[in-house]
């Protein structure tokens, strides 16, 4: 539950942040929020070890999308909470995952009472938080002794066809998204950690098509040039799969895992 007389300043602070990003990038992603669900893949199994462990009592998904890193948390968790300032995705992930309490909310203003959670993770959206402001309301939802964890998740661009099918359009700006956490002074965290997982998984031509289709590069974009974008991809993918055993190819994934523990 919300802490008392926070409710209504939250609101209006989650309505701010939608309106303030709205039509930019980082709101893109609510406009197809059902692919963005369908073909985005989850956390791994070996991220959530290294996260969570086998079991916590309270868990908070912040940043949370479409509930992707939420049902994970569920497998391990007896509480989960998703916190998502974007109402359309927020909805996907309460069908998807009605066992998660869905509340419309932002990292740096987190309409939630204080020391109740064992763990906080944010899984794929660090980049699209203000990270003095998130950490410190981490930091106060989070009991002593709780896990704040920060997870980077993707496909590898770094492999020469995984980047070539799922390249930004022409004339996207480069944006460096953040890779790394900067707690501020004072911040009540023991010394972070830090660790990398690689993995694969089998997708088709379909399925890596409509991953392409999942990126803020893309959907920023107008009808005529996600057109055109879609057609090179399709180019692109063609030519990966050729010789590909039953039209399926094993696509690189990789993760950054960061954690710090709450003193």
């Amino acid at each position: 539950m919300p802490a008392p007389g926070r409710r209504s300043t939250t609101a209006r602070y989650a309505r701010h942040v939608a309106d303030s990003l709205s039509p930019g990038a980082a709101r893109s992603f609510g406009s197809e929020a059902d692919r963005y669900d369908r073909f985005r893949p989850g956390p791994p199994d070996e991220a959530l070890d290294w996260l969570v462990g086998e079991h916590c009592g309270a868990a908070l998904d912040v940043g949370a999308g479409t509930g992707a890193m939420s049902r994970r948390l569920a497998e391990r968790a007896g509480r989960v909470v998703a916190v998502e300032p974007d109402a359309r995705m927020l909805a996907v992930l309460h069908r998807r995952s009605p066992a998660a309490g869905a509340v419309v909310g932002a990292a740096e203003h987190l309409p939630l009472a204080s020391g109740q959670f064992d763990v906080v993770v944010v899984s794929s959206a660090w980049h699209w938080m203000e990270p003095a402001a998130a950490s410190m309301e981490i930091a106060r939802v989070l009991r002593p002794g709780g896990v704040f964890g920060v997870l980077w998740s993707g496909a590898d661009r770094s492999v020469d066809w995984v980047g070539e099918v799922l390249a930004a359009p022409a004339g996207t700006p480069v944006r460096h998204h953040r890779r790394t956490v900067d707690l501020p002074p004072g911040a009540p965290f023991e010394r972070p950690e830090l660790a990398s997982l690689q993995w694969t998984l089998p997708r088709t031509g379909p399925e890596l098509l409509g991953l392409a289709g999942t990126y803020s590069s893309v959907l920023i974009r107008t009808p005529a040039e996600q057109r055109a974008a879609r057609s090179r991809v399709e180019g692109a993918i063609d030519s990966i799969m050729q010789g590909a055993d039953d039209g399926v190819r094993e696509l690189p994934m990789r993760a950054r895992c960061w954690r710090a523990v709450r003193t």
